[in-house]
């Protein structure tokens, strides 16, 4: 009877030691201490999930966002090659300065009274390099743009 007794607690002990063992996964300490990371074979994957900082949003290149103003800008101000190239150099100055102003320290108020400016500086330069007619056009196109658009529903 004591063999049976003996028998039977030492199962339950290798049962129990087993349970144990699974629970801290890899036989006991896993990769970084229990589990790697936290106690349990699965707070590993979940503790990766939390630990990520969401991403910033991808910089659209300034390339790209040049190649889009100038995609309309070009047909709607009939521009000829050398004004395509002076006008898309003075854009791509001025969103590079966009970004910079972006990254200030200084206040919102601050910030947008320096985007007027150079929305501004940005307009006369490009009305340098455009005739009577084309700067008639510019503006019409600023204009246009400007101006909030209706939704549909409001239609």
């Amino acid at each position: 009877m004591k063999s049976l007794q003996k028998t039977f607690v030492l199962a339950l002990i290798l049962l129990s030691i087993s349970t144990v063992s699974a629970q801290y996964g890899n036989n006991g300490y896993g990769n970084n201490g229990y589990g790697g990371g936290g106690y349990g074979g699965r707070s590993n994957q979940m503790n990766q999930n939390y630990d990520r900082t969401p991403e910033k949003p991808k910089e659209i290149p300034v390339e790209v966002t040049i190649g889009k103003i100038m995609e309309k800008l070009k047909p709607a101000l009939n521009l000829d090659a050398l004004q395509e190239i002076a006008i898309s150099n003075v854009f791509t100055e001025s969103i590079r300065s966009q970004g910079i102003l972006m990254k200030s320290e200084s206040s919102q108020e601050q910030k947008i009274l320096e985007f007027k400016a150079l929305s501004e500086i940005t307009d006369s330069k490009v009305n340098e390099y455009l005739d009577e007619d084309q700067k008639i056009k510019y503006k019409a196109l600023k204009e246009d743009t400007s101006k909030p658009k209706k939704s549909r529903r409001n239609k």
